[in-house]
């Protein structure tokens, strides 16, 4: 893996296991070299991202050169890392990780269908055509909230197809949900997580912004909500079950900051690519185009934080995406699902490419090291 996985320019921030280091090490990338750039103003991620101006931080702070940004990708795979090398870890530490479900129309339809096939992915087709049918309206043009839009879900009550993922896709408030726990998620070149009880599951190809303790957006990096989709499915109580597993959720390369050639503006505008490659030689393409999505970043930011709630150590935010693969895999009829030993490759210019293999969460490495064992490794370096 080549830097090809960088985006061309930008100030990069991340997280790396050193060798000989008992905590990750705060990390950035310059003229193809990784350097370590922890210290008392930045032992971890969440205190850069509390900065009055991160990205000035890490454009001018000195750091240590822990190698080739190549050779460190490199050896971020699972199964190929060598222990006396770095390697990446996800770019955030002790943020808060949400979500935000439902905000582009089709993975909106793909939710009112799992709920409706009841986690029978071999119903989802007719089902589809179906429900297209009864809703007879171009959903994408909606604004949620809106009174257009109001009026739309007293149709479709009316015709018996309402549904609580209609009601978050096009009512007044936006899905947010916990993602993972604090320290729990994993980078680039890591296993992602499958239950093994899931039959009917995907890639969910997501930008994810990073959001200071004081609601300021101050970067942005590419994330994998991998999704059990039969599971939720079955009862949208299931969601955490659905959601929150062992290294159900990747985030990575970096994080790249916002600064004067990097707004939120760019993300609005960004095409996320997905690629899946199976051992059985199955390829599966797709995109999200973030200028579809229905309810824009900045809102979806202000429902997770505000006066009715608070992230001390600040937050990250899956923003949705708009892909739900349909592409059969294993004979007609049967939809995508995952296989083990996927690839999944979710790109765009503007921040990269994340990649991770796919295992069962039950195969992949326990998560062992939390909040408690940072702090406590930290405080022994004399970094707090």
């Amino acid at each position: 893996m080549s830097a090809t996985a960088l985006p061309s320019d930008g100030l990069l921030l991340g997280r790396s296991r050193v060798p000989g280091s008992a905590y990750p090490r705060v990390v950035t990338v310059r003229d193809g070299r990784v350097l370590d750039i922890t210290s008392h103003n930045g032992a971890t991620v969440r205190d850069v991202c509390e900065l009055g101006d991160p990205a000035d931080f890490v454009a001018h702070v000195d750091g240590i050169d822990l190698g080739p940004v190549d050779a460190v990708l490199a050896n971020s795979w699972a199964g190929h890392t060598a222990e006396g090398a770095p390697s990446l870890l996800s770019p955030i530490d002790l943020q808060a990780v949400k979500a935000a479900g439902v905000t582009f129309v089709v993975s909106l339809l793909e939710r009112v269908i799992e709920e409706q096939a009841r986690g029978d992915k071999a119903r989802a087709d007719a089902l589809r055509v179906d429900i297209l049918g009864l809703i007879g309206t171009d959903l994408s043009q909606l604004v949620p909230g809106s009174e257009t839009a109001m009026k739309v879900k007293q149709t479709l009550i009316s015709r018996g197809v309402w549904s609580q993922y209609l009601e978050v896709g096009i009512g007044p408030d936006a899905e947010i949900f916990t993602k993972c726990q604090p320290m729990s998620s994993v980078g680039f070149g890591a296993d992602v997580g499958i239950l093994p009880i899931s039959e009917w599951n995907n890639p969910e190809p997501e930008v994810a912004l990073v959001v200071a303790s004081d609601g300021r957006i101050v970067g942005a990096t590419l994330g994998n909500d991998v999704n059990l989709r039969d599971v939720e499915g079955r009862s949208a109580l299931l969601l955490g079950k659905a959601k929150d597993n062992n290294a159900s959720a990747s985030l990575g390369p970096f994080i790249r900051l916002f600064d004067k050639s990097f707004a939120l503006a760019d993300i609005s505008r960004a095409e996320i690519g997905l690629n899946v490659t199976g051992e059985d030689g199955f390829v599966l393409e797709g995109h999200s185009s973030m200028s579809q999505i229905s309810r824009t970043p900045e809102s979806l930011v202000a429902s997770a934080i505000g006066r009715h709630h608070q992230y001390p150590d600040g937050f990250v935010l899956y923003l949705g995406t708009m892909f739900a693969p349909v592409k059969d895999r294993g004979g007609a009829g049967k939809g995508f699902t995952h296989k083990p030993n996927d690839i999944v490759t979710i790109s765009t210019p503007l921040l990269g490419s994340l990649s991770n293999r796919v295992r069962l969460s039950t195969e992949c490495p326990p998560w062992t090291y939390g909040a408690s064992h940072l702090m406590r490794d930290l405080a022994k370096a004399g970094l707090l």
